[in-house]
């Protein structure tokens, strides 16, 4: 059979209606009709599913602090006085079991225990407790929901990474900001629903490459992938006209272009030129966005102060937390910041403060920040990385310099805050080395699900016909986490 009319033979019906030229058309014409208000059901957001979202969302959008590398849990957030006791002392046998640690390792059987580099202190009404890493993070603990029950499997970074992300731990499938956008559509037609940020502190040895995929749309249609921002006083690429090109002449060509594409629609079916035309227009509406979405001019003085030094500065944490902030004002629905340098093998005694200096205050202010714009409640903070860290040493106990921690996926702690989470609580326990869960574990699916139905969504009705199966983010598991949800 032909190739294009093998594609339209296995066009969903969906696709069919909804990517056509006829299709486009009649979306168009819905969403201006919704935008002047005609429609006669008017939708809150534009592209959404039909029947979505599935319950009254907690949160209308997500941004989520991703910490590449791994935090180390028992340096940050979970105390144990058990490990500084034992300093120096072989991890007993009985935690270990049969567990896998990476090659880095090798068998963990009489590697010493290492005690939190810095003190801990119990913070706010709520007595959390923080490392002294964190002395931004601690006073906004009454905020936060320390998750510290989190488990996987993955012992590496890029399949743990990816788990976490999409739900799978090898490359290929949507991530959860595409998944978010599949499902929930957009609140604004002039920014992209879903936008990416990445950074690492200066002068790290440790970072972990950002791979496109852990923003990808893997099967959905490509419109649904995160756009990466640059590190630039140029977020995007090309949004400029060239010299003696103005607005009225590109809009034009966009015009022609559109025509083109949509006899090539017709005659293939194909929906990635549905997503190049939908993307053509998108960059024509950011010439004008982005720009405004950048310009830092009017935000109070003692907001920038709030973010850190180094908030002016494109491409740094404290930069991209503030236009996560400026993007979440603006109706993107998924915001993602990608921050490396947590792989502190042999670096933990130097490493740990460069990370903790360039996130905490950033981290803690854009909490803060929500909150003073009355964001908070409807947009759910996620901080946390793709596993922990071993509660024993990786090195020699004779070369402080050269102390680290290897991979450690049986625990770990991410913190939520806003969107319907519970403030002020601790939810999950390890045992007295942190080194498993021993209550209320949460697997990464279980976080999955978890934000998934904050945002209105029952994971297991939000899937994807691809390749003869239905698939979702969750994948066949995964449970809500109702512990944690006001």
């Amino acid at each position: 059979m032909h190739p294009v009319h093998e594609y339209q033979r296995q066009l969903t019906r969906r696709q069919l209606f909804g990517q056509t030229a006829t299709g486009v058309g009649t979306v168009a014409l819905a969403g201006l009709l919704a935008r002047d208000g005609l429609a006669a059901d008017t939708p809150k957001a534009t592209g959404a599913l039909a029947g979505l979202p599935h319950l009254a969302p907690k949160a209308k959008r997500v941004i989520y602090l991703f910490q590449n590398g791994a935090p180390t849990h028992v340096d940050l957030f979970d105390y144990k006085p058990k490990i500084g006791q034992l300093h120096g002392k072989p991890i007993p046998d009985s935690f270990l079991g049969d567990k896998r640690f990476s090659t880095m390792t090798g068998k963990a059987t009489g590697k010493l225990l290492l005690a939190p580099i810095e003190p801990f202190k119990q913070h706010g009404k709520s007595g959390a407790w923080v490392s002294d890493f964190l002395p931004y993070t601690a006073k906004i603990a009454d905020e936060l929901c320390f998750v510290k029950g989190m488990h996987t499997e993955q012992v590496n970074h890029a399949p743990a990474i990816t788990f976490m992300l999409t739900g799978g731990e090898l490359p290929g499938r949507p991530s959860l900001g595409s998944w978010l956008t599949y499902g929930l559509g957009t609140l604004n037609e002039n920014l992209p629903a879903y936008a990416v940020m990445t950074s690492i502190s200066k002068g790290t040895t440790c970072g972990q490459i950002f791979y496109d995929f852990y923003w990808g749309s893997g099967f959905l249609p490509s419109k649904y992938q995160g756009v990466k921002f640059r590190g630039s006083s140029d977020p995007v690429l090309y949004l400029k006209n060239p010299k003696g090109v103005s607005a009225e002449v590109r809009r034009g060509v966009l015009d022609d272009l559109a025509k083109l594409n949509e006899l090539k629609l017709q005659e293939a079916g194909d929906p990635e030129i549905a997503t190049r035309m939908s993307q053509y227009e998108m960059a024509f509406k950011m010439q004008t966005s982005v720009p405004e979405l950048t310009d830092f001019s009017k935000e109070p003085k003692d907001v920038l102060e709030s973010y850190g030094p180094s908030v002016k500065e494109p491409g740094t944490f404290a930069y991209n937390c503030l236009m996560a902030r400026r993007l979440a004002e603006r109706g993107v629905r998924c915001v993602q910041l990608m921050h490396a340098g947590w792989d502190q093998h042999n670096s933990i005694t130097t490493e740990l403060y460069n990370q903790t200096k360039d996130t905490d205050q950033p981290s803690a202010a854009l909490v803060k920040d929500l909150k003073r714009l009355g964001l908070l409640d409807d947009t759910l903070v996620i901080w946390g990385g793709e596993f922990g860290r071993t509660p024993f040493i990786q090195g020699s106990l004779d070369d402080r310099k050269r102390w680290g921690r290897d991979h450690h996926p049986y625990a770990f702690t991410v913190w939520m805050a806003g969107g319907g989470v519970k403030p002020g609580i601790s939810y999950g326990e390890t045992d007295e080395l942190a080194m498993n869960v021993v209550k209320d574990g949460v697997h990464v699916h279980d976080l999955q699900a978890t934000i998934l139905h904050l945002m209105g969504i029952e994971h297991e009705k939000l899937t994807f016909k691809f390749q003869g199966r239905d698939f979702r983010l969750t994948d066949v598991h995964g449970k809500v986490v109702k512990g944690i949800l006001v």
